[in-house]
Protein backbone atom coordinates (compact mmCIF):
# COMPACT_ATOMS: atom_id res chain seq x y z
CA UNK A 1 0.00 0.00 0.00
CA UNK A 2 1.10 3.05 -0.95
CA UNK A 3 1.67 6.14 1.50
CA UNK A 4 -1.12 8.68 -0.60
CA UNK A 5 -3.48 4.95 -0.75
CA UNK A 6 -3.03 5.41 3.20
CA UNK A 7 -3.78 8.76 3.08
CA UNK A 8 -7.16 8.52 1.73
CA UNK A 9 -7.89 5.44 4.17
CA UNK A 10 -7.45 7.65 6.59
CA UNK A 11 -9.81 10.21 5.50
CA UNK A 12 -12.89 7.76 6.30
CA UNK A 13 -12.47 8.81 10.10
CA UNK A 14 -12.33 12.21 10.25
CA UNK A 15 -15.65 13.11 10.59
CA UNK A 16 -17.42 16.28 9.26
CA UNK A 17 -18.21 18.96 11.32
CA UNK A 18 -21.21 22.03 11.24
CA UNK A 19 -21.39 24.86 13.32
CA UNK A 20 -24.48 23.15 15.02
CA UNK A 21 -22.70 20.65 16.77
CA UNK A 22 -19.53 23.20 17.76
CA UNK A 23 -19.54 24.00 21.56
CA UNK A 24 -20.67 27.17 21.79
CA UNK A 25 -19.21 30.43 22.99
CA UNK A 26 -15.59 30.45 21.48
CA UNK A 27 -14.74 32.42 18.02
CA UNK A 28 -11.83 30.85 16.06
CA UNK A 29 -10.09 32.22 13.30
CA UNK A 30 -7.26 30.98 10.44
CA UNK A 31 -5.43 32.90 7.91
CA UNK A 32 -1.51 33.43 6.25
CA UNK A 33 0.78 36.00 8.07
CA UNK A 34 3.78 35.62 6.32
CA UNK A 35 5.79 32.99 9.01
CA UNK A 36 5.52 30.13 6.02
CA UNK A 37 7.00 30.40 2.67
CA UNK A 38 4.51 29.55 0.76
CA UNK A 39 1.68 32.66 0.22
CA UNK A 40 -2.04 31.71 0.95
CA UNK A 41 -1.31 28.78 3.26
CA UNK A 42 -2.32 28.98 6.75
CA UNK A 43 0.01 30.12 9.39
CA UNK A 44 -1.51 31.57 12.18
CA UNK A 45 -4.56 30.64 14.45
CA UNK A 46 -6.86 32.43 17.39
CA UNK A 47 -8.89 30.96 19.51
CA UNK A 48 -10.81 33.85 21.55
CA UNK A 49 -12.04 32.74 25.29
CA UNK A 50 -14.62 34.20 26.65
CA UNK A 51 -14.10 35.88 30.48
CA UNK A 52 -14.02 33.53 32.96
CA UNK A 53 -12.84 30.17 30.27
CA UNK A 54 -11.29 27.45 32.32
CA UNK A 55 -7.56 26.41 30.86
CA UNK A 56 -5.68 23.64 31.48
CA UNK A 57 -2.25 21.80 29.47
CA UNK A 58 0.41 19.18 29.42
CA UNK A 59 3.54 20.10 27.99
CA UNK A 60 6.76 18.33 26.56
CA UNK A 61 9.46 17.20 29.22
CA UNK A 62 12.05 17.88 26.63
CA UNK A 63 14.95 19.43 28.25
CA UNK A 64 15.13 21.86 25.04
CA UNK A 65 11.75 23.53 26.19
CA UNK A 66 11.10 26.18 23.84
CA UNK A 67 10.14 29.42 24.27
CA UNK A 68 6.20 29.10 23.44
CA UNK A 69 5.76 26.47 25.83
CA UNK A 70 7.87 28.43 29.32
CA UNK A 71 5.76 31.38 28.11
CA UNK A 72 2.94 29.16 27.91
CA UNK A 73 2.84 28.00 31.21
CA UNK A 74 3.77 31.06 33.20
CA UNK A 75 0.45 32.84 31.27
CA UNK A 76 -1.45 29.77 32.96
CA UNK A 77 0.04 30.29 36.11
CA UNK A 78 -0.72 34.12 35.87
CA UNK A 79 -4.25 33.91 35.29
CA UNK A 80 -4.31 31.17 37.50
CA UNK A 81 -6.15 28.96 34.54
CA UNK A 82 -8.25 31.93 33.26
CA UNK A 83 -6.58 32.87 29.89
CA UNK A 84 -8.36 35.02 27.55
CA UNK A 85 -7.16 33.57 24.13
CA UNK A 86 -4.80 30.97 22.03
CA UNK A 87 -2.22 31.96 19.61
CA UNK A 88 -0.76 29.24 17.63
CA UNK A 89 1.83 29.61 14.49
CA UNK A 90 2.69 27.47 12.40
CA UNK A 91 6.42 26.96 10.32
CA UNK A 92 8.63 28.31 13.19
CA UNK A 93 8.79 26.58 16.38
CA UNK A 94 10.79 29.17 17.76
CA UNK A 95 12.85 26.58 19.87
CA UNK A 96 16.36 26.77 20.88
CA UNK A 97 16.52 30.39 20.06
CA UNK A 98 18.12 32.02 23.11
CA UNK A 99 16.41 35.16 24.68
CA UNK A 100 15.37 36.64 21.65
CA UNK A 101 13.17 33.52 21.28
CA UNK A 102 11.99 34.36 24.50
CA UNK A 103 11.56 38.06 24.22
CA UNK A 104 9.10 37.36 20.96
CA UNK A 105 7.24 34.68 22.99
CA UNK A 106 6.34 37.14 25.50
CA UNK A 107 5.29 39.22 22.33
CA UNK A 108 2.52 37.33 21.78
CA UNK A 109 1.47 36.24 25.77
CA UNK A 110 -1.77 38.78 25.21
CA UNK A 111 -3.15 34.64 25.18
CA UNK A 112 -1.47 31.19 25.78
CA UNK A 113 0.97 30.59 22.69
CA UNK A 114 2.01 27.49 20.79
CA UNK A 115 4.33 27.79 18.12
CA UNK A 116 4.92 24.17 15.87
CA UNK A 117 7.14 24.49 12.61
CA UNK A 118 11.69 24.07 12.73
CA UNK A 119 13.66 24.01 15.74
CA UNK A 120 16.26 26.51 16.08
CA UNK A 121 15.16 29.71 13.58
CA UNK A 122 14.12 32.96 14.87
CA UNK A 123 9.91 33.97 14.68
CA UNK A 124 9.04 36.87 12.52
CA UNK A 125 7.20 38.25 15.19
CA UNK A 126 6.36 41.73 13.11
CA UNK A 127 4.38 39.57 10.66
CA UNK A 128 3.01 37.33 13.84
CA UNK A 129 1.98 40.45 15.11
CA UNK A 130 0.10 41.88 12.32
CA UNK A 131 -1.54 38.25 11.68
CA UNK A 132 -2.77 38.94 15.05
CA UNK A 133 -4.69 41.81 15.05
CA UNK A 134 -5.88 41.01 11.34
CA UNK A 135 -7.25 37.50 12.15
CA UNK A 136 -8.29 26.73 12.58
CA UNK A 137 -5.83 25.64 9.77
CA UNK A 138 -2.99 27.45 11.30
CA UNK A 139 -1.95 24.27 13.16
CA UNK A 140 -1.16 22.31 9.90
CA UNK A 141 2.80 21.00 9.39
CA UNK A 142 3.36 17.98 7.97
CA UNK A 143 -0.30 16.87 8.91
CA UNK A 144 -2.51 15.69 5.96
CA UNK A 145 -5.45 16.95 7.27
CA UNK A 146 -7.17 18.66 11.29
CA UNK A 147 -8.43 15.62 12.83
CA UNK A 148 -11.87 17.06 14.44
CA UNK A 149 -14.44 15.32 16.52
CA UNK A 150 -17.98 16.33 18.20
CA UNK A 151 -18.56 14.59 21.67
CA UNK A 152 -21.50 14.88 24.19
CA UNK A 153 -20.00 15.50 27.38
CA UNK A 154 -21.56 15.98 30.53
CA UNK A 155 -25.16 16.32 29.74
CA UNK A 156 -25.99 18.66 27.03
CA UNK A 157 -22.36 20.13 27.11
CA UNK A 158 -20.11 19.23 24.09
CA UNK A 159 -16.20 18.84 22.86
CA UNK A 160 -14.37 19.75 19.66
CA UNK A 161 -10.58 19.06 19.41
CA UNK A 162 -8.08 19.59 16.61
CA UNK A 163 -4.50 17.72 16.58
CA UNK A 164 -1.51 18.47 14.95
CA UNK A 165 1.21 15.45 14.74
CA UNK A 166 2.88 13.54 12.23
CA UNK A 167 6.21 13.44 13.31
CA UNK A 168 8.43 13.62 16.75
CA UNK A 169 5.16 11.76 18.16
CA UNK A 170 6.42 9.64 21.33
CA UNK A 171 4.79 9.20 25.08
CA UNK A 172 7.02 10.97 27.44
CA UNK A 173 4.44 11.88 30.12
CA UNK A 174 5.12 10.75 33.70
CA UNK A 175 3.88 12.46 36.95
CA UNK A 176 4.57 16.31 36.03
CA UNK A 177 3.05 18.04 33.53
CA UNK A 178 4.00 16.91 29.90
CA UNK A 179 3.03 16.38 26.30
CA UNK A 180 4.44 14.98 22.73
CA UNK A 181 2.25 16.84 20.18
CA UNK A 182 -0.49 19.89 19.58
CA UNK A 183 -4.12 19.22 21.36
CA UNK A 184 -6.29 21.46 21.45
CA UNK A 185 -10.01 21.03 23.06
CA UNK A 186 -12.86 23.25 23.57
CA UNK A 187 -16.03 22.09 25.91
CA UNK A 188 -18.67 24.41 27.09
CA UNK A 189 -19.14 22.27 30.24
CA UNK A 190 -18.85 24.28 33.36
CA UNK A 191 -15.66 23.48 35.12
CA UNK A 192 -13.14 24.50 37.28
CA UNK A 193 -9.33 25.13 36.29
CA UNK A 194 -8.51 22.82 38.60
CA UNK A 195 -11.07 19.95 37.93
CA UNK A 196 -9.86 20.24 33.94
CA UNK A 197 -6.33 20.33 34.69
CA UNK A 198 -7.05 16.69 36.77
CA UNK A 199 -9.44 15.64 33.91
CA UNK A 200 -7.03 16.43 30.97
CA UNK A 201 -3.76 14.64 33.12
CA UNK A 202 -6.00 11.75 33.72
CA UNK A 203 -7.20 11.66 30.05
CA UNK A 204 -3.51 11.93 28.30
CA UNK A 205 -2.04 9.28 30.60
CA UNK A 206 -4.65 6.46 28.91
CA UNK A 207 -4.80 8.02 25.14
CA UNK A 208 -1.51 10.53 23.96
CA UNK A 209 0.65 8.46 26.65
CA UNK A 210 -0.01 5.49 24.57
CA UNK A 211 0.90 6.36 21.50
CA UNK A 212 4.24 6.49 19.21
CA UNK A 213 5.11 7.31 16.01
CA UNK A 214 8.92 7.57 15.78
CA UNK A 215 9.65 7.33 19.35
CA UNK A 216 10.99 11.19 19.43
CA UNK A 217 9.58 13.70 21.37
CA UNK A 218 9.38 17.43 20.35
CA UNK A 219 10.59 20.60 21.72
CA UNK A 220 7.14 22.55 21.50
CA UNK A 221 4.63 19.58 22.46
CA UNK A 222 1.71 20.79 24.45
CA UNK A 223 -1.89 19.68 25.06
CA UNK A 224 -4.40 22.04 26.30
CA UNK A 225 -8.35 22.13 27.10
CA UNK A 226 -10.75 25.24 27.95
CA UNK A 227 -14.15 25.44 29.08
CA UNK A 228 -16.18 28.03 28.98
CA UNK A 229 -19.68 26.86 30.73
CA UNK A 230 -21.57 27.51 28.16
CA UNK A 231 -23.72 25.36 28.27
CA UNK A 232 -25.82 26.08 31.37
CA UNK A 233 -27.09 28.93 32.95
CA UNK A 234 -24.54 31.53 34.15
CA UNK A 235 -24.61 30.63 37.82
CA UNK A 236 -24.91 27.41 37.32
CA UNK A 237 -22.45 25.72 39.42
CA UNK A 238 -18.58 24.69 38.11
CA UNK A 239 -17.70 20.79 38.18
CA UNK A 240 -14.78 20.15 40.83
CA UNK A 241 -13.02 17.09 42.02
CA UNK A 242 -15.14 16.83 45.16
CA UNK A 243 -18.18 16.80 42.66
CA UNK A 244 -18.35 12.77 42.23
CA UNK A 245 -19.84 11.60 39.55
CA UNK A 246 -20.30 14.68 37.76
CA UNK A 247 -16.43 15.04 37.67
CA UNK A 248 -16.48 11.16 36.55
CA UNK A 249 -18.69 11.25 33.52
CA UNK A 250 -16.27 14.29 32.71
CA UNK A 251 -13.14 12.69 32.89
CA UNK A 252 -14.24 9.92 31.24
CA UNK A 253 -15.76 11.27 28.24
CA UNK A 254 -12.61 13.32 27.70
CA UNK A 255 -10.98 10.13 27.72
CA UNK A 256 -12.77 8.64 25.11
CA UNK A 257 -11.66 11.72 23.01
CA UNK A 258 -8.74 11.93 23.95
CA UNK A 259 -8.13 8.50 22.96
CA UNK A 260 -10.02 8.40 19.30
CA UNK A 261 -7.74 11.65 18.18
CA UNK A 262 -4.50 10.10 19.71
CA UNK A 263 -5.42 7.26 17.07
CA UNK A 264 -5.78 9.41 14.58
CA UNK A 265 -2.43 11.33 15.06
CA UNK A 266 -0.78 7.48 14.42
CA UNK A 267 -2.80 6.67 11.72
CA UNK A 268 -1.33 10.33 9.87
CA UNK A 269 1.92 9.17 11.32
CA UNK A 270 4.67 10.48 8.61
CA UNK A 271 4.74 8.14 5.58
CA UNK A 272 2.62 5.21 7.37
CA UNK A 273 0.60 2.95 5.99
CA UNK A 274 0.25 0.57 8.79
CA UNK A 275 -1.92 1.37 12.40
CA UNK A 276 -0.97 -0.85 15.02
CA UNK A 277 -1.96 -1.85 17.98
CA UNK A 278 0.04 -3.68 20.99
CA UNK A 279 -1.48 -5.56 23.43
CA UNK A 280 0.26 -6.29 26.28
CA UNK A 281 0.81 -6.78 29.79
CA UNK A 282 3.71 -4.35 30.99
CA UNK A 283 5.54 -3.57 27.94
CA UNK A 284 6.15 -0.45 25.55
CA UNK A 285 9.44 -1.30 23.79
CA UNK A 286 7.48 -3.20 20.66
CA UNK A 287 5.90 0.05 19.85
CA UNK A 288 9.14 2.17 19.48
CA UNK A 289 11.00 -0.94 17.90
CA UNK A 290 12.58 0.87 14.60
CA UNK A 291 13.09 -2.74 13.44
CA UNK A 292 9.61 -4.30 14.45
CA UNK A 293 8.54 -0.99 12.19
CA UNK A 294 10.02 -1.87 9.38
CA UNK A 295 8.85 -5.54 8.89
CA UNK A 296 5.50 -4.03 9.73
CA UNK A 297 5.68 -2.33 6.51
CA UNK A 298 7.00 -5.20 4.66
CA UNK A 299 4.75 -7.47 5.60
CA UNK A 300 7.35 -9.97 7.00
CA UNK A 301 6.18 -11.86 9.92
CA UNK A 302 10.00 -11.47 11.70
CA UNK A 303 8.43 -12.47 15.51
CA UNK A 304 12.22 -12.24 16.47
CA UNK A 305 12.13 -8.72 16.47
CA UNK A 306 9.31 -8.34 18.66
CA UNK A 307 10.78 -10.63 21.05
CA UNK A 308 13.74 -9.07 20.84
CA UNK A 309 12.30 -5.38 21.56
CA UNK A 310 10.61 -6.90 24.71
CA UNK A 311 13.43 -8.64 26.22
CA UNK A 312 14.96 -5.22 26.25
CA UNK A 313 12.31 -3.86 28.27
CA UNK A 314 12.85 -2.19 31.94
CA UNK A 315 10.46 -3.30 34.15
CA UNK A 316 10.42 -3.75 38.13
CA UNK A 317 10.86 -7.97 37.82
CA UNK A 318 13.08 -9.75 35.45
CA UNK A 319 11.07 -11.45 32.27
CA UNK A 320 11.10 -15.20 32.31
CA UNK A 321 11.32 -16.02 28.62
CA UNK A 322 9.40 -19.48 29.46
CA UNK A 323 6.08 -17.81 29.85
CA UNK A 324 6.06 -15.44 27.14
CA UNK A 325 3.70 -15.52 24.33
CA UNK A 326 3.47 -13.84 21.08
CA UNK A 327 0.41 -13.91 18.39
CA UNK A 328 -0.85 -11.34 15.91
CA UNK A 329 -4.75 -10.93 16.03
CA UNK A 330 -6.64 -11.06 13.16
CA UNK A 331 -9.07 -7.85 12.29
CA UNK A 332 -11.78 -10.99 11.08
CA UNK A 333 -12.67 -12.48 14.53
CA UNK A 334 -10.82 -15.51 13.52
CA UNK A 335 -8.27 -17.43 16.24
CA UNK A 336 -4.94 -15.82 16.75
CA UNK A 337 -1.94 -16.64 14.86
CA UNK A 338 0.57 -17.96 17.22
CA UNK A 339 4.01 -17.16 17.08
CA UNK A 340 5.45 -17.95 20.64
CA UNK A 341 3.71 -19.77 23.09
CA UNK A 342 5.20 -20.02 26.75
CA UNK A 343 8.77 -19.28 25.10
CA UNK A 344 8.79 -21.78 22.41
CA UNK A 345 8.33 -20.98 18.49
CA UNK A 346 5.13 -22.31 16.80
CA UNK A 347 4.78 -23.79 13.17
CA UNK A 348 3.67 -20.43 11.70
CA UNK A 349 1.34 -20.65 8.86
CA UNK A 350 3.55 -17.74 6.83
CA UNK A 351 0.58 -17.57 3.80
CA UNK A 352 -2.02 -16.49 6.94
CA UNK A 353 0.53 -14.56 8.75
CA UNK A 354 1.20 -12.47 5.20
CA UNK A 355 -2.61 -12.14 4.89
CA UNK A 356 -2.97 -11.10 8.26
CA UNK A 357 -0.46 -8.28 8.12
CA UNK A 358 -1.57 -7.15 4.70
CA UNK A 359 -4.55 -5.44 6.13
CA UNK A 360 -3.89 -1.60 7.26
CA UNK A 361 -5.02 -2.52 11.00
CA UNK A 362 -2.75 -4.66 12.67
CA UNK A 363 -2.89 -5.55 16.19
CA UNK A 364 0.13 -7.46 17.63
CA UNK A 365 -0.63 -9.46 21.11
CA UNK A 366 2.16 -10.18 23.75
CA UNK A 367 1.69 -11.94 26.70
CA UNK A 368 4.24 -11.93 29.18
CA UNK A 369 3.43 -14.39 32.00
CA UNK A 370 3.52 -11.64 34.85
CA UNK A 371 -0.41 -11.03 35.82
CA UNK A 372 -3.62 -10.59 34.59
CA UNK A 373 -3.13 -7.33 33.95
CA UNK A 374 -2.56 -5.03 29.92
CA UNK A 375 -2.95 -2.49 28.13
CA UNK A 376 -2.41 -0.92 24.62
CA UNK A 377 -0.11 1.32 22.67
CA UNK A 378 -0.82 2.60 19.39
CA UNK A 379 2.10 2.84 16.89
CA UNK A 380 2.46 2.65 12.90
CA UNK A 381 5.03 1.23 10.68
CA UNK A 382 8.01 2.85 9.26
CA UNK A 383 7.96 3.68 5.34
CA UNK A 384 10.12 4.90 2.73
CA UNK A 385 8.51 7.93 2.54
CA UNK A 386 8.68 8.75 6.74
CA UNK A 387 12.41 8.89 5.46
CA UNK A 388 11.58 11.56 2.55
CA UNK A 389 9.32 13.91 4.55
CA UNK A 390 11.98 13.79 7.18
CA UNK A 391 15.12 13.89 4.58
CA UNK A 392 14.09 17.51 3.30
CA UNK A 393 11.90 19.05 6.39
CA UNK A 394 13.04 22.24 5.92
CA UNK A 395 13.02 22.58 2.61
Amino acid sequence: MSALAASVLKERFVLPLSASVLPRGYAVTGLHCGVKKNAGVPDLAVLHLTTGTASAGVFTRNEFRAAPVLVFEEVLRATHGRAAALVVNSGCANAVTGARGLERAWAMACALVMSPGVIGEHLPIYRVVAGMVRAGRGFMTTDTGIHRFDLPGVGTARMAGITKGAGMIHRDMVGIPHATLFFVIATNAPVSPEALSSALHYATDRSFNAISVDGDTSTNDALVAFANGAAVAEDAKEITEVDGAAFTALRDALTGFTAELAQLVVRDGEGATKFVTVTVNGCCTVSTSALVKTVLFGEDANWGRVLAAVGRTALSSPLNPSKISVSFVPRDGTPDLKLLVNGEPENVDEERAKRILQEEDLEVKIELGMGKESTKYWTCDFSPEYVTINGSYRS
